[in-house]
């Protein structure tokens, strides 16, 4: 679980993206290369701690690999 409060924003912006790439028809691997890109974008800015980046991404691959976050997804 995610406790650090500027980390939660981030997998609550990355998590919102998933969903709005799905809808418009992007793939689970497209979807792994926007998540791949932000969490580059925000290790380069240093934005977050090295642990909580590691943490965001662990669970953003959680979400992604769970289909029941994408089952009320229309195509």
């Amino acid at each position: 679980m995610l406790q650090d409060s500027q980390t939660v924003r981030h997998y609550q912006r990355l998590t919102d993206g998933f969903l709005e790439l799905q809808n418009q028809g992007y793939s689970l691997d497209d979807l792994r290369l926007y998540l791949d890109g932000y969490l580059a974008a925000l290790r380069h800015a240093d934005t977050l701690e090295p642990h909580h980046a590691h943490r965001l991404e662990q669970e953003a691959l959680r979400f992604l690999h769970d289909p029941s976050n994408f089952a009320g997804i229309r195509r």
